[in-house]
């Protein structure tokens, strides 16, 4: 056995629903974020890669028949390079990691790139086939943007309640309030702001072409400096008539992509480059499909088990914030200081393209460490239907304490 190691990251800027992206093919967006990932590395030849493993939740639209494969090839790389589609939802780039780090560490692969897209802009309405031809009624258009759809009626109500209602309840259960959740928003919107007025996201975003006239989205788009707590109370619930959930305390919908290049510490040399962080240990954790939004916290203790070290070792955190409720619950869970979380913003501000997320979490999570110098990160993502995923990175940098 061997180590795995993240050597670049890179992603697009994640664009609002109908926003500037929605011009933009999920296909393409990917081979943006495989090309800006690449040119970090332009010693690298292509066809070194030995396999892509790239994620993407949705799936029925253009990103339909294996979109890693698809963005493999609009990215110009060789036809010999190949390429796999995975899905879990909102973690299919995180989980796209792990797979890739397990196949450098069993020598399958010494060279692996990874990554997910999504755009929720773009994801089409669908039609169930009918069991037999020309039938008499009404068919109903079901969109694919997000959650449940087409479900099966075997499932008990209480799993299959959309994402916001299941998030109301994890509100209730933990007793975390309305003004909790939007000082937490406001926090996320003030961070990001503040990191890309400070160049962190320089090195990390790459710009999209988003039309035939050269014209270019260079920064993420939901991003609302000044964002204040008060500001924010003045939202409508959306979920509940009288519940806690605003469309400013939650993620949005959003287009984007991200990719991440990993490989064995051998490889550093055709890769030519030194790696910036180990994949130390990984986690993956399930419970009843209502509570998803608190499955970070054991998928995260298991990571850290497996990298055997505990949450005092922990000097950043990565937490996709899918809603400002379940992200206050995990860190109340683990009992962490809150300013290790999301130091650069999070999904609230900066967007959460399902498949891209988990890409997006470890790229930022790879360069803070590397910006502070400290040694231990937690990358962690909550997924619909009661699932989790989290990685633990290790700083392998010079400046690494």
């Amino acid at each position: 056995m061997t180590d795995s190691y993240l050597y670049a990251a890179a992603r697009t800027p994640f664009g609002r629903f109908s926003g500037a992206l929605a011009g933009v093919r999920p296909d393409d967006l990917a081979a943006f974020a495989i090309t800006g990932t690449l040119a970090k590395v332009p010693e690298l030849d292509p066809a070194e890669i030995g396999d892509v493993v790239w994620g993407n939740a949705n799936g029925a639209g253009e990103d339909n028949r294996n979109v890693g494969r698809m963005a493999v090839l609009l990215a110009g790389l060789p036809t010999s390079v190949p390429a796999t589609t995975v899905n879990r939802l909102c973690g299919s780039s995180l989980d796209a990691a792990m797979i890739a780090s397990r196949a450098i560490e069993t020598g399958d692969a010494d060279i692996v790139l990874t990554g997910g897209v999504e755009s929720m802009t773009r994801a089409p309405w669908v039609l169930p086939k009918p069991t037999r031809a020309f039938p008499a009624g009404d068919l109903t258009a079901v969109s694919t943007t997000l959650g449940w759809r087409l479900v099966n009626e075997r499932m008990p109500k209480e799993w299959t309640v959309s994402l916001g209602e299941a998030n109301e309840q994890l509100a209730e259960r933990f007793t975390i309030r309305r003004e909790r959740q939007d000082e937490f928003a406001a926090r996320s919107h003030n961070l990001a702001d503040a990191a890309w007025t400070a160049g962190f996201y320089d090195d990390l975003v790459v710009p999209v072409v988003v039309d035939d006239k050269g014209g270019t989205l260079a920064r993420d788009e939901g991003i609302r400096a000044g964002s204040t707590a008060d500001k924010l109370a003045g939202l409508k619930p959306v979920f509940r008539a009288d519940g806690v959930i605003t469309a400013g305390n939650a993620s949005p919908l959003n287009d984007g992509a991200s990719a991440v290049l990993l490989g064995s510490q051998a490889a550093a040399a055709r890769i030519g480059a030194d790696p910036l962080a180990r994949i130390a240990g990984r986690g993956v954790f399930a419970l009843d499909p209502q509570m998803f939004g608190f499955a970070p916290v054991e998928a995260a203790n298991r990571a850290l088990k497996s990298a055997g070290i505990s949450w005092s070792d922990v000097s950043a955190v990565e937490l996709n914030e899918a809603f400002a409720v379940q992200a206050l619950a995990c860190v109340d869970a683990w009992k962490i200081d809150p300013a290790l979380v999301n130091a650069k913003g999070g999904a609230i501000a900066i967007g959460h393209p399902l498949g891209a997320s988990g890409g997006r979490l470890l790229g930022t999570l790879a360069h803070r460490l590397r910006e502070s110098g400290r040694r231990w990160g937690v990358a962690a993502i909550c997924i619909g239907v009661g699932q989790a995923l989290a990685v633990v990175l290790e700083n392998v940098t010079e400046n690494s304490q």
